[in-house]
């Protein structure tokens, strides 16, 4: 079985890739993922905050950016436990000597041109690709949606011009079109798409009057989302394609290549089941492409894709209003 892929201009093994997170953080498991058949791992993300050593006030620091990577369990942006910009390339030097896997450096920045110096910096270390997180968290009711869009853009030219290194984006699902926003971005010149960033749980203390937040690790059933959005893309953007979130077993996998995923991205399954899970995914991978006779990935890739769709929303309704009426206790 041929479970090969190309993603980001890079020949990988497998599509089995180690998203932003912990995982990155300790040498030792990075080299015992890269041992259970790891294709490439993407590090913490590093925020231009630290980048630019500016003071961030708590509201700011929760609202904007707190466990705004795929994944995370616990990480946020403290000064006393994130890496700052020094740190964060002898880290990524360590960790490119200690693998021959891809590195990828992970980016979460606000502004344009807020943390361009260091992207080439990173690239300078030897990172094999940059994914910018471009999270925002828009509380602001003057900002436009155009506006916003805008920036991100703004920000992903930025970068390209800078480094020479392939460069991805990782972004929120919360776009009111979607599609139109990727097909802007993707004539931009982003080298690839990560779907979807996870959001962490609001609650309040009624007691303490305090605002609670938690973020849980994820399940297959955050996939359905991530789903939907590749689809809307196979084979209709240059970028390469990437799912993070709810990312567990070999079907998963399979689901992913066949809604048009190029490489899929796991850390809370791994954060689980150890590095070693990554083995046990891949041998179901290959064991079910055997059974239902695929010789490889890039021949069922997109197979799922809304591009097979004549009229994908009409296709939507359609399926939406016959859900609803099969189901009636599934109430609006």
């Amino acid at each position: 079985m041929n479970l090969s892929t190309t993603y980001l201009g890079m020949r990988l093994p497998n599509p089995l890739m180690v998203g932003a997170g912990p995982l990155g953080d300790d040498l030792d498991t990075v080299k015992q993922l890269e041992d259970a058949g790891a294709a490439a791992i993407v590090l913490r993300s590093l925020y231009e905050e630290e980048i630019t050593g500016e003071q961030m006030n708590a509201f700011y620091n929760i609202e904007s950016h707190n466990e705004s990577f795929a994944e995370a369990t616990s990480y946020a942006p403290d000064p006393l436990l994130a890496l700052g910009p020094d740190e964060y390339l002898e880290h990524l030097y360590s960790v490119k000597s200690a693998v021959r896997i891809p590195v990828i450096a992970s980016l979460n920045g606000s502004t344009p041109g807020g943390w361009t110096h260091f992207a080439r910096l990173i690239e300078q270390t030897g990172a094999n690709a940059i994914e910018l997180n471009l999270y925002h968290a828009v509380s602001d009711p003057r900002l436009s949606s155009a506006e916003v869009e805008q920036q991100m853009i703004d920000i992903v030219r930025a970068v390209k011009s800078t480094v020479k290194i392939p460069v991805a984006v990782k972004l929120s699902p919360l776009f009111t079109a979607f599609a139109n926003f990727a097909f802007r971005m993707d004539a931009a010149g982003v080298d690839a798409f990560v779907l979807f960033n996870r959001f962490h749980n609001v609650d309040i203390d009624v007691i303490e009057l305090e605002v609670v937040r938690s973020l849980m690790l994820s399940t297959s059933a955050e996939l359905q989302m991530r789903l939907r959005g590749i689809a809307i893309l196979s084979r209709k953007v240059k970028a390469s394609l990437a799912v993070t979130g709810g990312v567990h077993t070999a079907l998963d996998v399979i689901k992913a290549t066949m809604a048009g995923a190029h490489v899929t991205q796991m850390v809370s399954a791994l954060l689980r089941n150890g590095p070693i899970h990554l083995y046990k995914v891949r041998k179901d991978i290959e064991a079910w492409m055997q059974e239902n006779e695929w010789p490889s990935l890039d021949e069922m890739r997109g197979n799922m894709g809304f591009d097979r769709i004549p009229d994908p929303a009409a296709y939507e309704r359609s399926n939406f209003r016959m859900m609803l009426r099969a189901n009636p206790a599934h109430l609006e």
